[in-house]
């Protein structure tokens, strides 16, 4: 950009604001942690670990570890090399290209991209292709080629319109279009150099991604700033660059702990102070200042020197105006002080600061020191003309190049023109000799044809002669030919009556056939169905059956019930109250009556159970899962824990279903317990795909399932029964010594 004093040089901002994210990402310390973990986490030589690489290298490189980035690099790039397909290695061959630029490894980094370019033609990954040609792109542009990286920069984005969608594919794209937009402003084609901008700040939208949309209004506001210097009639250019540029400060800040380089801050306030104080000197001196103390505090905690220079220098700019040259002067030997810490000087920043202490100090008197810092003046602006000046010979070197390719592709052009037009005429020579050889074979074929004319001629009249006695015979067969032919006619009208008659009496027959055939499989289709229907008939009454057994059962439980415990209780309760009328002694009469009381207690409890196992209280109240719960927490001891899992249980089933979910998973409950001998029973209920579920597990002594069959249990029957009533499918997977499993499923929707 074209700055004020002290604003960064014209191509520096774009530069470091891409740098800054190079070559996508950018890499705060937790980020750089967040990556180390994911590639150790990833599998050993796995893809993804290659991967991964490239971005925890580029995150070593930018947190001052470059070893260890090149380390990781050479390590994963021998890795990538054995594998078939050619993007891994062409991915961190790109990466370490530019790596090796950055530190000023021309001749490596060259290596690296020849390398990127082979293996990038083994690969079909058209995002990788894109990279790579963003890479050869970003390289040309740092080597002076503008010219051909706009071209690597298209091929860039054509392959990356062909590759899949992703965050990665799109990040590639912006960056992308960043290195186009510095390109078209240096060029001063603000068209295109919009035209980018905007396609970077609709992918930045697009994606809701706080870094992506700084950078975007970043770009946007350097874009106006640009577009104003060079027309400064239109002031919405001008408010446009501002508003963008607080944009940029408003996303920063309300997204301060997902932005991963706290320098971005300072950056953009150091552009604001500037067009603050270059464009609204005196309007928004508060604002300038503002912005210039923020760029100040910002880029002293991160060690962006530049940007600490930039700050002091418009805090001199206004002591200069308010004629305090010690307090300008203070400014600016610190604005030196901050940018000789940068790693890169930004020459054109000191030039100016050196200058702007020369005439101070001549304004003061101070010969010797404005002399000492004119001549470093000198210095830096011949080392920046020399530069300008090698700039411009590879410019001129680049264009000299076009201008060859383009007289040898032109030589080329008219040499295959003449070759061309020679291969023309021998085509028309030989075109010409072939139509001679044609011509004398026609005149040859000619004459054979006359020849073999005269030899039809004489064998014409020959066969004339013959025609007339072969005429006087074929009327004579003639004749005998038509008496034959009214003998052959009256015999094959016989035989086509006779033909007929057959045809009809087959086809009658057929059709009776047919009839007969019919109402057999009609009857065999109403046997059928009989036979289906007796089918259900007697599944039915099976089912019955076996319901009347389970409810006998139920009732033969049921009396056992009421007479082992209950009546048990209750006579026990009548011996001890008999026994109070023979008794005299107070103590004695109330020890029998608790005793008694007791007694009635334990009737009490056990009545309870005898009602709920009939018909559980909290199924009618509070349903299946709550029913079950209390069951499992009623059946567990201290030597047996019964408990019960619901998994995604939504659907409230009919309660005629439930009582028959309840009794069957109580029936599978109490085998476990009577014959199992286990230490732990789980119950599980899951729902999913509008079916219902359930488990019956116990780590007990197991069974032979042979031995079930043979048995034919009738607690196994009566659940089969039940679950039949629900449609359902039963599995049951045991093993001596191990345990039993019992699954058992049904349609929520099944009718009983």
């Amino acid at each position: 950009m074209k700055r004020t004093l002290f604003k960064l040089k014209s191509n520096s901002v774009i530069t470091l604001l891409i740098l800054a994210l190079y070559p996508i990402y950018g890499f705060g310390q937790s980020a750089l942690e967040d990556v180390a973990k994911q590639y150790s986490s990833a599998t050993f030589e796995s893809s993804e670990k290659v991967m991964l690489a490239g971005k925890y290298a580029q995150a070593l490189f930018f947190n001052n570890r470059q070893d260890e980035a090149y380390e990781l690099l050479t390590y994963n790039i021998a890795i990538a090399k054995r594998k078939k397909d050619g993007q891994y290695a062409a991915y961190l061959s790109a990466i370490a290209a530019m790596n090796s630029l950055i530190l000023d490894e021309g001749e490596k980094s060259q290596q690296y991209i020849q390398q990127a370019k082979h293996y990038v033609t083994l690969t079909d990954n058209m995002s990788i292709k894109g990279y790579v040609n963003y890479c050869i792109g970003w390289l040309q542009v740092r080597d002076g080629q503008e010219a051909r990286a706009v071209q690597s920069f298209q091929h860039a984005l054509n392959d990356l319109e062909r590759a899949p969608i992703s965050e990665t594919t799109l990040s590639r794209k912006v960056a992308v279009y960043k290195e186009l937009c510095a390109i078209y402003s240096n060029w001063k084609e603000f068209p295109l150099q919009q035209k980018y901008a905007e396609l970077s700040l609709d992918v930045a939208k697009s994606r809701k991604d706080p870094m992506a949309l700084f950078d975007a209004y970043m770009l946007m506001g350097y874009m106006h700033e640009r577009q104003y210097r060079e027309n400064k009639s239109d002031k919405n250019i001008l408010q446009g660059a501002e508003r963008y540029y607080l944009e940029a400060i408003r996303t920063y800040e309300s997204n301060s702990n997902k932005m991963v380089i706290p320098s971005d801050l300072s950056f953009v306030a150091v552009n604001l102070a500037n067009l603050y104080m270059e464009f609204f000197p005196d309007s928004h001196k508060s604002k300038a200042l503002k912005y210039a103390q923020m760029a100040m505090d910002i880029g002293k905690e991160t060690h962006q020197y530049d940007h600490v220079a930039s700050a002091y220098g418009i805090l001199s700019e206004y002591s200069l105006k308010e004629n305090d040259q010690d307090q300008a002067k203070t400014y600016l030997l610190a604005s030196l002080s901050a940018i000789m810490n940068q790693p890169i000087v930004d020459q054109g920043l000191s030039m100016n600061l050196f200058q702007k202490l020369s005439e101070i100090y001549e304004d003061e008197e101070d010969y010797k020191q404005a002399i000492h810092y004119y001549k470093q003046y000198l210095r830096v602006f011949e080392e920046v003309y020399n530069s300008e000046k090698m700039l411009q010979g590879k410019r001129l070197e680049e264009q000299f190049e076009k201008e060859r390719q383009k007289q040898l592709m032109k030589q080329l052009q008219l040499e295959g023109e003449k070759k061309q037009q020679q291969l023309s005429l021998m085509q028309a020579l030989s075109g010409q000799q072939t139509q001679l050889l044609e011509n004398m074979r026609l005149n040859e074929k000619n004459q054979q044809q006359q020849l073999e004319f005269v030899q039809l001629e004489a064998e014409k009249k020959g066969q004339e002669l013959k025609l007339s006695r072969l005429e006087t015979l074929k009327r004579a067969n003639e004749l005998f030919a038509s008496k034959q032919q009214l003998d052959y006619k009256s015999k094959i009208n016989t035989f086509y009556f006779l033909t007929i008659c057959a045809t009809l009496i087959s086809a009658i027959l057929l059709f009776y056939a047919y009839r007969q055939r019919s109402k057999t499989l009609k009857q065999k289709e109403s046997l059928h169905e009989l036979e289906m229907e007796q089918e259900k008939q007697n599944s039915k009454i099976s089912n019955l059956t076996a319901m009347l057994e389970g409810q006998e059962n139920e009732r033969s439980r049921l009396a056992r019930d009421l007479h082992d415990g209950l009546g048990g209780l209750l006579s026990g309760t009548k011996i001890c109250l008999s026994n109070v009328n023979h008794r005299t002694n107070p103590k004695e009469i109330q020890i029998q009556l608790d005793k008694s009381l007791n007694q009635i207690d334990f009737a009490v409890h056990e009545l309870r159970r005898v009602a709920h196992n009939l018909m559980p209280e909290l199924l009618l109240k509070y349903g299946l899962q709550e029913t079950i719960q209390e069951y499992v927490n009623r059946m567990s001891s201290e030597r047996l824990e019964v408990s019960a899992q619901f998994v995604n249980l939504k659907t409230e089933l009919p309660h005629d279903k439930q009582i028959l979910v309840y009794r069957i998973i109580q029936e599978l409950v109490n085998n476990a317990l009577k014959h199992a001998n286990a230490h732990q029973i789980i119950v599980q209920l899951a729902e999913n795909d509008q079916h219902i579920f359930v488990t019956v597990e116990d780590d007990g002594d197991g069974f032979a399932t042979e031995i079930l069959d043979q048995k034919k249990s009738a607690g196994i029957h009566n659940v089969k029964t039940r679950l039949s009533l629900l449609n359902g499918q039963l599995n049951i997977q045991t093993q001596e010594k191990v345990g039993t499993t019992i699954e058992f499923d049904f349609p929520v929707d099944a009718k009983i």
